[in-house]
């Protein structure tokens, strides 16, 4: 009887433990999973904006499903010190957009005109610009060129309450526009045309002269040269590094938007970003500014975090919303997070639409 007893027993702790792990495989089945993949927003503030029109804007972000917002501020730090509280109490991240290497009407640097960069044509994007007005890049080979923007960089990373200082523009002037925009320029761009190669600056020229012993003003096809690429790739590379010590001694991280994937931005701008000291990048994956169609947002997401593999920077797909329907976006979304990203960021700028916000909201 003793052993019946026992028998019984075993096969009702068998029973109860088999019914335990099911409900535990339906809860979890049941339960969605916790997911840190994040929502960015890219917004630019002034002063003329109310501190309550801010918190309107920014509580409607993070109830719409946005983490994390990049607020443009001119690199002023004082507006930053403003807004920033605002945006935290909403509950959203604050990351300090900037201009880094274009700084369009920046007023130290507008002292220097040594400071600018200069085209193999000799143009000075001081006083003359290429593609548009606000295309005025400062040399990262003039050292005091370099010395002001990496004091921005640092005034932004001691405002309290920053996550990260997020660069854009840390690059060359377009060599090659996107294929979809040269017909608003009137342009064909199928070789290096010398008004849209930069820098030929006397601090960049003489720079390289000392290391490679060589002159690429009187190259006949400087485009072949790679050490004068290489150079190019690297005066960013070392902007970006000596960047990225800045904000760390800060407690802050470094990101920036960056061309869609690294072969293509080393192509087009000077930019290979795989190679750079950085925490988190944001490629601005625009398909339609390249003719291409909305699954090359995949694409282009899994070269980046490929070129990446084995490296700490996340990247985080920068989509362009003014030209996504609801549904094109949601499909975007779904294509940024199945190719490996680590989130989106979504070019707004005060422009998305409520169906585009409720896609958001849901796909959260």
């Amino acid at each position: 009887m003793k052993k019946l007893s026992v028998v019984f027993l075993v096969v009702l702790l068998a029973l109860v433990s088999c019914y335990n792990t099911v409900k535990e495989k339906e809860a979890k089945e049941t339960v969605p999973e916790k997911s840190d993949f994040k929502y960015w927003n890219w917004i630019t503030a002034g002063h003329k904006k109310s501190d309550s029109s801010y918190a309107a804007h920014f509580n409607k972000l993070k109830n719409n499903g946005i983490d994390a917002v990049l607020i443009n501020t001119g690199a002023d730090p004082e507006l930053l010190k403003r807004v920033a509280p605002i945006a935290t109490k909403a509950g959203l991240e604050v990351h300090a957009w900037m201009f880094t290497t274009n700084r369009p009407g920046d007023s130290i640097a507008q002292q220097h005109p040594d400071w600018y960069m200069v085209s193999r044509s000799g143009k000075s994007c001081f006083d003359e610009r290429p593609y548009v007005g606000y295309y005025q890049w400062l040399s990262p080979s003039h050292p005091d060129a370099r010395k002001h923007i990496l004091s921005l960089v640092e005034g932004l990373a001691k405002v309290e309450g920053v996550t990260s200082v997020h660069l854009d523009y840390i690059r060359y002037p377009d060599v090659y526009l996107p294929i979809g925009l040269l017909p608003k320029y009137n342009l064909k761009q199928e070789e290096e045309l010398p008004d849209y190669d930069f820098d030929y600056s006397d601090a960049s020229v003489n720079k390289f002269i000392a290391l490679h012993h060589k002159d690429p003003r009187k190259m006949e096809n400087p485009a072949i040269d790679i050490e004068w690429k290489n150079f190019r790739l690297n005066e960013i590379k070392s902007l970006v590094d000596e960047a990225y010590d800045i904000v760390h001694k800060h407690d802050k991280k470094l990101s920036a938007a960056v061309f869609p994937y690294p072969e293509m931005a080393d192509h087009m701008v000077r930019q290979r970003w795989d190679k750079w000291k950085i925490d988190m990048v944001l490629p601005m994956i625009y398909y339609n500014f390249y003719n291409e169609e909305l699954d090359w947002i995949g694409y282009a997401t899994a070269q980046g975090v490929q070129d990446l593999e084995g490296k700490p920077t996340e990247v985080h797909t920068g989509l362009y919303t003014p030209k996504l329907t609801p549904d094109a976006l949601k499909f975007a979304i779904k294509l940024a997070k199945d190719n490996g990203a680590s989130g989106v960021a979504f070019f707004d700028d005060y422009h998305m639409t409520d169906e585009q916000f409720e896609v958001i909201k849901i796909s959260k």
